[in-house]
This record gives structure tokens, sequence and C-alpha cells, in this order.
């Protein structure tokens, strides 16, 4: 019942502060609700396969990018447009939602933010989760998902220092705020020297890594940059055995899988340098 509540009052709160930015309210909150009843009255799955079912429901959706910048910090919903990111954090909050059992649209904007937001909590543009590796530790923290690449075969490591927002401010129009550029700053301080695993290129052929890859698991392409950790992400769908990425593409226009591999997709990308793996947890 505390729970209940404290979804009840999150999407009041946001309903009555015009923090909920819709793209289509009354279609959306259909088709989120569908979605998650749907999932739900499958036979038992792990999250993973949660995950990867989900996501094949946004296949052919148009790509389009920046969809949650705006004039203010608001939780933005759009199912019509999505870009890799939003793919990512749209499929892992309804599966998510399903894993405790709730099919309601509402549970679904509960869920969304807390996992988009730095502590789930909505406090202007700089507490977005704008960074991977910023990403990843809050989520994993707060138990949404596992950082799996470390446990995997072939496992590396890499320590690097991520302020590519602050050194490249022209890009980001938010940032033209002083106090909003202090806080991104301060964000970027707190991953000074930053080690992550990931899977190197070369190590995507292994057998053994293959096996060890889920449907469902999130993927995380490592940049070749010095300064940014990661520049796409996408889902692992499985096709007779083998991993294929299943992601938001701008080359494409749409929400794809992969025709190649997963180790021929990120080989012929010379910016990526390999993967970072993540798996949602219950």
């Amino acid at each position: 019942m505390k729970f209940v509540t404290s979804i009840l009052l999150l999407c009041a709160s946001l309903s009555a502060s015009g923090q909920v930015r819709w793209n289509n309210e009354a279609s959306d909150t259909t088709r989120i609700t569908q979605i998650l009843t749907e999932t739900a009255a499958l036979p038992a799955m792990n999250p993973s396969a949660r995950v990867a079912f989900i996501a094949r429901k946004f296949i052919d959706t148009p790509y389009v990018a920046h969809t949650l910048e705006g004039d203010s910090e608001l939780l933005t919903i759009n199912l019509d447009q999505l870009d890799c990111t939003t793919l990512v954090d749209v499929v892992l909050a309804m599966a998510y939602t399903v894993g405790e059992r709730r099919t309601g649209w509402q549970d679904f904007v509960y869920n969304l933010q807390r996992m988009r937001y730095r502590g789930g909590e909505i406090d202007g543009y700089a507490s977005r989760l704008h960074y991977n590796c910023d990403w990843a530790v809050d989520n994993s923290h707060r138990g949404f998902i596992a950082d799996v690449a470390r446990d995997m075969p072939k496992c590396s490591y890499m320590v690097r220092t991520i302020d590519f927002m602050s050194q490249h401010r022209d890009n980001y129009p938010a940032l033209a705020d002083s106090a909003t550029f202090a806080r991104i700053k301060e964000v970027e301080n707190g991953f000074r020297n930053h080690r992550f695993g990931y899977i190197k290129t070369v190590d995507l052929t292994s057998r053994d890594l293959k096996a060890a890859l889920r449907d469902g698991d999130i993927l995380a392409f490592v940049s070749s940059l010095k300064d940014l950790d990661v520049t796409h992400l996408g889902i692992v769908v499985k096709v007779d055995g083998e991993p294929h990425v299943l992601h938001a593409s701008s080359t494409e226009g749409r929400v794809v899988v992969s025709s190649r591999p997963l180790s021929d997709f990120v080989k012929r990308n010379r910016n990526w340098i390999g993967v970072r793996v993540y798996r949602l947890k219950d």
C-alpha cells in the first residue's frame, strides 16, 4: 500500500506541476498499458527476456534525436520517436514495472523517472543522467541493473576521465547557464580516473562471450574519444544463437535489429572499441 501511495503521489505531483511532457498523452498511456499487460500475461520470464520481448515492440519506430530537450527539464515521454538512449530507458522501465507485477502507465512513469534521473529526482538539466557512467553507477547503486561485463569472459578494464560535456560546452545549449554548467562540472569531477569493465571489439567473437550474453542485455558502445565513455546504446537479441543488436539507428532512421552479428556490427564502426554490458534486475 505504501508503494502504491508513493506512485500515486508522484504522478499527481508531476501532473500538477506540469513536469511530464507527453508527445500524445492519450495514445502513449494506452500503448504503455497494453505493452505492460501483454508482457505480464506471458509465462514467467527472467528480467532480460522481458527486456528483449518489450524491445521488439518498438521495431520500426522512427529515430528522432534530442526529444528530451526543451526550455525546462521535464519527464519527457514519447513512444512515437526514439533515439538510442530513450529506447533503452523506456524499455527498461517497462520491463522493471512488469517485474513488480504492475501494469499501469502510472507505475511506468514512476520507474522511468527513477531510472532517468539521479536519485530519481528531477532537479533541472544536470539531474538527468547524461553520461552512461553516471547512469550505470546510479542505477546499479539503487538495484535496478547489474554491470555484468566484469563477470564475463574476456573482460578488460579501462580508466578514463569523463568531461566531454564541459569540454564541448557549445554543443549543449543548457550549459550556457553558468549554474547548470557548474553542476555538470561537479558531476564530471566524480568521474576523474573512472575505471570500468568492458569487452574489447576483438573479443566479441569469443564463443564463451557469446554464450554469456543474454537476450535483453543492454550494450553500451565504448567510444574511442579520450573524454567520453559511451556514444551509443543497444539491446542484445539473439538470431539463431548469434548476438545481434536491436537499436535506434540514426543511419536507418528507425529502430532495427542489426543485419550483422554484434562482433561485425562493432568492428565496422571505428569510433567504438568495445562494449559495456548491463542486465536488468528484479
